[in-house]
């Protein structure tokens, strides 16, 4: 289940039922702050309209089969078909051998009959003449005036080529009609239905379909996500510029759950970012995908542009990934659903794990390859009580070792680890054996 280890994270932060509120551990100055599962249904809701959206006829792509098979244009992920798909042939189109042997009339069963022409596959062969044997080859065309095939295994020789020198053969006793012939239709009459709507496009179904002849099927198209990273600083001069480390992380993480995105680099002067989004996102976008800009300080663009348009900023008991945004927001004349992470490049690779990827998985049939286990901690460590942590780490000896410490610009860190390793709310402190929820990373 694509979900599961977000289940296990959000039961770790359930307060008991005979305990009201327990486990979040938040004062009443923090009451505004959302736990991790009320900001996790929040976006699903959110993100559900457009992810289901993208089913409906006007939005169907069209690919080639040939294409889908090698992966040209198809992406990383799965994929789904978006109309059911009937076959304009008959499965198999025509009576044809299901081994090698000899195609008779069943009513010769007993009789000796003389060897004529053999039938190779891809071939119309001539009728069957009474009184014949026709050598057959697997998959070959049945002739007319034949009901049944028996195997080359019967005669003296035993295989091909050898029995082809035979110049007559003995029907076997116990021959009926229809014996070792695939009768057109019995895989799929002409006009069935190959694959519904909504069908995983898997290698067997591909080959159904080239078997069929269809060369083009329409597809539930990718969601598309528009990449906002701001900050001047991504577009400084000499020392002042830093490379756009969240647009790269980002695209890389929607591509493994089947995603299709672009990215936009943003300064920190509101009608500059106004007016660059609501270019980019055009028609193309269905969902924007914003890092920085919606902390409490100045110089906080997203906050400040899209706050009054009705983006809800909603801090979250995380650490890292504390500030989240969300809200739908209007662009190019129409409502787009917004998700903001802070800038840090950390807290937005750990804010995508916990709050969209789960989602996007799902959508897009992406096995769920963040398994969770509990294992003991290899050193200790302290976290914030009322915050739930995610620490970076290595699993090693079936023991968690933390990688690096928990600041969120460690990114060479994230990079060198192999789990994601969740300190629950209400944790000060973690021993050496303590047990840890951790996530696979690889």
């Amino acid at each position: 289940m694509v979900l599961g280890a977000f289940c296990a994270l959000v039961t770790l932060l359930k307060p008991p039922p005979d305990r009201p509120g327990a486990g979040t551990l938040l004062t009443c100055s923090e009451a505004h702050v959302r736990t991790i599962g009320q900001h996790r249904d929040e976006i699903a809701a959110l993100v559900a309209p457009v992810l289901a959206g993208r089913r409906v006829p006007d939005c169907l792509q069209a690919h080639a089969v040939q294409d889908l098979a090698t992966g040209a244009g198809a992406g990383r992920g799965h994929r789904e078909l978006g109309r059911a798909v009937a076959t304009p042939v008959a499965l198999p189109p025509f009576d044809n051998s299901q081994m090698d042997g000899f195609a008779v009339r069943a009513s010769d069963a007993g009789r000796e009959l003389r060897v004529v022409e053999p039938i190779a596959a891809g071939v119309v062969p001539p009728s069957l003449e009474p009184g014949t044997a026709a050598p057959i080859m697997t998959g070959a065309r049945i002739p007319l005036g034949a009901d049944a095939v028996f195997p080359v295994e019967s005669t003296s020789p035993g295989a091909f080529p050898a029995a082809l020198a035979l110049e007559r053969v003995t029907v076997p006793d116990d021959l009926v009609v229809g014996t070792f012939v695939r009768a057109t239709g019995t895989d799929l009459p002409l006009g069935g239905e190959l694959a519904p709507a909504g069908a995983s496009v898997t290698p067997a179904l591909l080959g159904t379909l080239a078997a069929a002849g269809v060369t083009s099927v329409d597809l539930v198209r990718r969601l598309r996500v528009l990449v906002v990273s701001t900050g001047t600083e991504l577009q400084g001069v000499g020392d002042a510029t830093i490379g756009d480390a969240n647009g790269i992380a980002l695209q890389s993480a929607l591509a493994e759950v089947g995603v299709e995105s672009r990215t936009v680099r943003v300064p920190d002067e509101e009608s500059t970012f106004l007016a660059a989004l609501d270019d980019a996102v055009g028609d193309w976008a269905d969902l924007v995908l914003t890092t920085g800009g919606i902390s409490a300080g100045a110089y906080e663009v997203v906050r400040q542009a899209l706050e009054p348009r009705g983006l809800a900023v909603t801090p979250v008991a995380m650490q890292p990934g504390g500030p989240q945004a969300f809200g739908s927001v209007e662009f190019a004349g129409r409502p787009v659903p917004v998700v903001s992470f802070p800038g840090n490049p950390v807290s937005a690779l750990v804010s995508f794990e916990v709050f969209l990827r789960p989602l996007l998985a799902a959508d897009a049939g992406v096995p769920d390859d963040r398994s969770a286990q509990v294992l003991p901690a290899a050193e200790p460590t302290t976290s914030p009580e009322g915050k739930h942590q995610v620490r970076r780490g290595r699993v090693e000896d079936g023991r968690v070792h933390f990688v690096g410490g928990p600041s969120s610009h460690l990114l060479a860190h994230y990079a060198a680890a192999t789990h994601l390793v969740h300190v629950p709310v209400g944790t000060a402190a973690v021993a050496p054996g303590d047990p840890l929820t951790v996530w696979s990373l690889r």
